[in-house]
């Protein structure tokens, strides 16, 4: 989603978008626990389905142009979900924590 305008962003709009982030944020946390919960199981079927889920997000939140830690925080999650194998699903587990403590964070 690409938003240009002429005039500034009013503060309902602003807050918007923050809310819109949160809720994104808050969905990949919980797809990436789910990815963990299925690796840990050695469910890689589920495992696999909620990766492309999490992905799916992390597309919709690079839409929105995220900055400094949070973008760092995406592109290693993305990395780690490239590389998949069991002793993966406590790393997803973390990364999943992060972005949950970080949509907490944010309002």
């Amino acid at each position: 989603m690409i938003i240009t305008k002429s005039e500034p962003f009013t503060k309902e709009e602003i807050e918007k978008r923050k809310q819109d982030q949160k809720i994104i944020i808050g969905s990949l946390a919980m797809d990436l626990k789910r990815v963990a919960m299925g690796l840990q199981r050695g469910s890689f079927k589920m495992a696999d389905r909620f990766k492309e889920e999490a992905l799916k997000r992390g597309l919709e939140l690079e839409n929105q142009k995220p900055k400094g830690y949070l973008k760092a925080l995406l592109n290693k999650t993305k990395q780690k979900l490239s590389n998949l194998d069991q002793d993966s699903a406590e790393d997803v587990l973390m990364y999943s924590t992060l972005f949950q403590n970080f949509a907490l964070k944010r309002m």
